[in-house]
């Protein structure tokens, strides 16, 4: 089926995309049709790529930054997101394979922190950021996260949001490449080379 809004390669992408797009073919091996579809503006890829790179400058673990990511695309209905972190929140974040489907389920994994973050996170997104007082306490009080952290979360899904509503509008399919790593798919079996942050 063919996406909504073009899926550019990096033959085809605007002069101003180009760049951004060679690093993502370069990081991953592959294109994700997620920076193909961004390509379409070179002011969104860049605020994608940009934003990316200070939510992983954080204080909270890439682990914990990917459970964001995972809930925000799970809520948001994003397919893509849900199995192309679940990749890197397998391969590169250590979390473990019954954790991932947890996660894609919207169950708890069983470590408090993650399921603090993910707990906050559904929160902030059902709320639009009004968190009721007892919700903000939990999240502070688990563990030991801070109020700079509560910000990070939602900076975190400012960027989810990004992509998530972007492959939306655009119906973009899930590269070969992720679909091991799609609800559902997820098994044992996945074990095979994540791609890198785009």
């Amino acid at each position: 089926m063919p996406t909504r809004l073009t899926l550019h390669t990096e033959a085809s992408a605007p002069e101003g995309s180009r760049p951004f797009v060679a690093r993502a073919l370069a990081n991953n091996g592959f294109l994700p049709n997620l920076i193909g579809i961004l390509a379409n503006s070179p002011e969104a890829l860049e605020t994608y790529l940009s934003v990316a790179k200070l939510n992983a400058r954080g204080t909270l673990t890439l682990a914990e930054r990917e459970v964001v990511q995972i809930t925000a695309a799970r809520i948001h209905g994003c397919d893509f997101c849900v199995a192309g972190h679940t990749a890197v929140a397998l391969k590169q974040a250590g979390l473990a394979l019954e954790q991932a489907q947890a996660l894609q389920a919207g169950q708890a994994t069983g470590d408090a922190r993650l399921d603090a973050v993910s707990v906050f996170a559904e929160t902030v997104i059902a709320q639009r950021g009004a968190v009721p007082d007892a919700a903000l306490a939990a999240f502070l009080g688990a563990g030991g996260f801070t109020q700079q952290q509560a910000l990070e979360v939602v900076l975190g899904i400012s960027l989810a949001t990004l992509c998530n509503f972007a492959n939306s509008l655009a119906q973009s399919p899930v590269n070969p490449e992720l679909q091991p790593y799609l609800p559902g798919n997820l098994q044992t079996s996945s074990a095979q080379a994540a791609p890198h942050a785009a």
